[in-house]
């Protein structure tokens, strides 16, 4: 058994595989050609490694040049919503993020094949997909401190919502937001609208 799967692990095809896999997680949908190339040369020479095949990855000019071009999943969306409204706090109800990824269709270990959900763009843009994004984004940005509550009879603190434009990670992230994003920051009519409008918008939907 052993000897087979040394041999499945060595043969080219499954450094080709692999390391397209992590291309398309980490890059692209459709990785560039050379890349997965230069990483299934590295994961061959080092018998498998898959730090020394991500380090190839990591330190590509394709994986800088594709940095916040990458759709985020449903998973990689609520967390990075969370995230970004909570900063380093630490969620201790995590009932409604899982009820929010299960909204999306990204149920956690529920795909029925060992493949995994698919990781590109059109899997998961949608029109109906995007609604729901809406809702999640506002959900977040409006009543967020649900995330903190343990006891759901216990009340919510005050205000219910992060103090999004007054973070320094929103801050640093503002000069990249395209002008439609910044016209529609300005016509929020109140803290919670501006939060929603910041988390539905095209940039946060990539990663």
């Amino acid at each position: 058994t052993d000897e087979a799967l040394d041999r499945l692990a060595r043969a080219p095809a499954t450094a080709r595989f692999i390391s397209r896999k992590l291309a398309v997680y980490f890059v692209a949908d459709e990785p560039p050609p050379a890349l997965v190339d230069r990483m299934a040369a590295t994961f061959t020479r080092s018998d498998g490694d898959i730090a020394a095949t991500l380090q190839t990855l990591f330190e590509s000019r394709e994986f800088a040049a594709s940095l916040g071009r990458k759709f985020r999943d449903p998973v990689h969306y609520v967390v990075a919503g969370v995230r970004l409204a909570y900063d380093e706090r630490v969620v201790l109800n995590t009932t409604p993020m899982i009820g929010w990824i299960n909204r999306m269709g990204e149920t956690l270990y529920a795909h029925e094949t060992p493949d995994g959900y698919p990781l590109n763009e059109a899997a998961w843009a949608s029109a109906g997909q995007m609604n729901t994004r809406f809702e999640i984004a506002r959900a977040i940005g409006t009543g967020g401190a649900v995330l903190f509550r343990t006891d759901d009879k216990a009340p919510l603190e005050k205000p219910p919502f992060p103090p999004l434009a007054e973070s320094r990670a929103v801050h640093a992230l503002q000069p990249g937001l395209s002008a439609d994003t910044q016209q529609a920051l300005a016509q929020a009519k109140n803290p919670p609208e501006w939060n929603t409008f910041l988390l539905a918008s095209p940039e946060l939907m990539r990663r």
